[in-house]
Parts: structure tokens; C-alpha cells; sequence
């Protein structure tokens, strides 16, 4: 059983998300929240699998919220929600720790199987989607490596710095494997040892993590 909670400001949204959630088979929806405040509150207590979050709300917003629960270090994922599929905000969350990010007009089965890869621990942004955000918004990525930084990088072989590259710019496992002449298998290999190397909780922040530190470059 996948436990949801979710969080949003807006009383139909909410409604409407936990119908569609308690329908199915599979899926508790243990809380809502109206704000981040709640949002951080209520997983602290609650430990939900997946946070559905919300952004743009009063008070602390959905950002605020996913840093502070990332940070917190317990098991509980977030999935954000936008309006645009190119909203500065959407982008600000991934950096703050967030598993990914859905439109608030996706179709619901598309949220659903979406809530149902992250509390699985995949991230729910395809390839394409995530080399536009930060393409969209390099602006925003920092300049050089902190100490930090560069140890995770030096951690990485060169064969999983290569695989790193690839995946941050925009290929799926088959397109990688398929590049580098490896099977798909040892590609998914790669991919979850460099997870483990660098501290990332899933794809999305391994992609982030390859354009801070300047491993790939944007378009």
C-alpha cells in the first residue's frame, strides 16, 4: 500500500486528487495539508510514501517544503505539481530535492502510475523534459565546484562519468547503452552505482548534479 499525502491550498484540488487516489486499490491518502508549513509538519509525523506537492501556496511554498523534507532525511519522496511543464518553480524544486514533477492537467492515470514509480524510488520526468528544464534555466546553475562536490565527482570511474554524461543529456538507458556499446543491463548497473557515489536519490538529481559541477554543458 502506497501512502499519499497530499498538499495543496486549493480545497477542490484536493478533493479531486484524493478521489482519484482512494480509488484505487493500492493507495491511502493518510493526510492533506494547505500549505508547506503543514506539508513539513505532516510528513515529519505521518512519513508518507510520496508528498503530492503543490508549489505555488501561501505562506512557505512547495520549494521551502521539499527542501525541508529532503533534508530531513526521512523516506518520504516528493512529487511536485505545476501549471507549465517550464516553470522556473518546477526547476527550483528538482534542485531542492524533489523526485520530479507533474502537470496539474496530466491525465490520472499518468499521476498515478507517476506516484507509483516514485514511492518505488524512480523519478517521473522523461529525459527530454529534464534536459529542457535546465537548459531552459542555466542562469540559475553555479558557478564551479564546491569541495564537497568535486570528492563525489572524484569518486566516479571514467566509465561512469561517461554514463553520467550521457544520461544528463538526455538519453534513456537503450540510447546509452546503444552509444557506448554496453548492454542495457550493465548501463542500469552504472546508473546505480553512480547514484550511490554521488548522493543522489534518484536520475533527476544525478542529471542536476552533472551540470553543476560541469560534466556536461547546456545546449
Amino acid at each position: 500500500m502506497t501512502t499519499v499525502l497530499i498538499v495543496d491550498d486549493q480545497h477542490l484540488q484536493r478533493l479531486g486528487f484524493r478521489m482519484l487516489l482512494e480509488a484505487q486499490p493500492d493507495m491511502n491518502v493518510v493526510e492533506e495539508a494547505t500549505n508547506g508549513s503543514e506539508a513539513v509538519r505532516k510528513t515529519a509525523e505521518l512519513r508518507p510514501d510520496v508528498v503530492l506537492m503543490d508549489i505555488r501556496m501561501p505562506g512557505m511554498d512547495g520549494i521551502e517544503a521539499t527542501r525541508r523534507i529532503v533534508e530531513s532525511g526521512g523516506r518520504s519522496r516528493v512529487l511536485v505539481l505545476t501549471t507549465f511543464d517550464l516553470d522556473e518553480y518546477a526547476y527550483e524544486a528538482l534542485r531542492a530535492g524533489a523526485s520530479g514533477f507533474f502537470l496539474k492537467d496530466a491525465r490520472p492515470d499518468e499521476l498515478v502510475v507517476g506516484i507509483r514509480a516514485v514511492a518505488a524510488g524512480d523519478s517521473v520526468i522523461s529525459p527530454g523534459i529534464t534536459r529542457k528544464l535546465i537548459d531552459t534555466f542555466t542562469q540559475r546553475l553555479p558557478n564551479g565546484r564546491s569541495a564537497a562536490q568535486e570528492q563525489r565527482l572524484a569518486g566516479l570511474t571514467e566509465r561512469e562519468r561517461e554514463v553520467l554524461a550521457a544520461v544528463a543529456t538526455g538519453w534513456s538507458n537503450a540510447e546509452v547503452a546503444e552509444q557506448l556499446h554496453l548492454a542495457e543491463s550493465t548501463v542500469k548497473s552504472h546508473v546505480s552505482r553512480i547514484l550511490a557515489k554521488i548522493g543522489a536519490r534518484d536520475r533527476v538529481q544525478a542529471v542536476i548534479f552533472a551540470y553543476d559541477v560541469g560534466l556536461v554543458r547546456p545546449s
